[in-house]
């Protein structure tokens, strides 16, 4: 790739009017314009789609009806994307600064890469300012997926192709869908990945996967599917893949 890449930036999005403004004021702050943003709305009854429409731009194209889970929800989204990169700006996390996209078309353009990602930041809810965990990613090496390691998902951006050659999300899984397709696109599409070591997106605490005791332990579950499917490890797998974000409460980065 060797022209500027249109970056498609995904959100699905279902009663978020509370939080989906700073995710989109953060992506039209973006210094990189050469952007789409593709909006899934499932349906909302707040005034999600109210703010949307004042905050219109020519790149946002918009959805809005019922989907079968947020994983349904990528899947329409991400078939719909013409750019040449897919990235997921979930509406309650937000880019921490200007230059984000620009720093990873840079990767995409001087580098031949397939995927790149970064690190993540998990800000307390009602202020975001508070970092409560940084998930800092290192390089990518094979044998580091038998001990539990995987990219951000938030902060992972992967061509278009591979994302039409190797499927989407499998939504019969309602939590760790993510993890379970970045393992297929990893593995099975031997891809090329390159790190880009800074923080790519921040997260606010409470999401799908992080919300409650019953939703941990079924996440758990499924990314001991996702392993045994991938054969990247079993039971071992799971335990260090769990252990590896203990380090993230005391990792801090300005």
């Amino acid at each position: 790739m060797n022209a500027s890449p249109v970056i498609s930036i995904v959100t699905v999005v279902l009663n978020r009017a509370q939080t989906i403004q700073p995710a989109i004021a953060s992506l039209g702050a973006q210094t990189y314009s050469r952007w789409e943003h593709v909006v899934q709305d499932g349906g909302s009854t707040d005034d999600t789609l109210a703010l949307l429409k004042r905050l219109a731009d020519p790149r946002r194209i918009i959805v809005s009806e019922r989907d079968a889970g947020i994983y349904d929800a990528l899947n329409r989204a991400c078939g719909r994307c013409t750019g040449d990169v897919i990235g997921v700006l979930h509406s309650d996390d937000f880019y921490p600064s200007e230059d984000v996209l620009e720093t990873v078309a840079a990767r995409f353009i001087d580098d031949d890469v397939d995927a790149v990602y970064g690190d993540l930041e998990y800000v307390e809810s009602s202020n975001p300012e508070r970092v409560i965990r940084c998930w800092k990613s290192g390089d990518y090496r094979p044998a580091r997926l038998k001990w539990g390691w995987m990219p951000p998902h938030p902060a992972l951006f992967i061509r278009r192709q591979v994302f039409e050659k190797f499927g989407g999300y499998d939504d019969k899984l309602s939590i760790a869908a993510d993890y379970d397709a970045m393992l297929r696109w990893i593995v099975q599409g031997n891809l090329r990945i390159g790190y880009i070591p800074h923080v790519l997106m921040r997260m606010r605490l409470g999401g799908a996967s992080n919300g409650s005791v019953h939703r941990l332990v079924r996440k758990s579950r499924e990314d001991l599917i996702a392993m045994r499917r991938h054969r990247v490890g079993g039971l071992p797998t799971l335990i260090c893949k769990n252990l590896r974000k203990l380090p993230q409460f005391w990792t801090r980065r300005g």
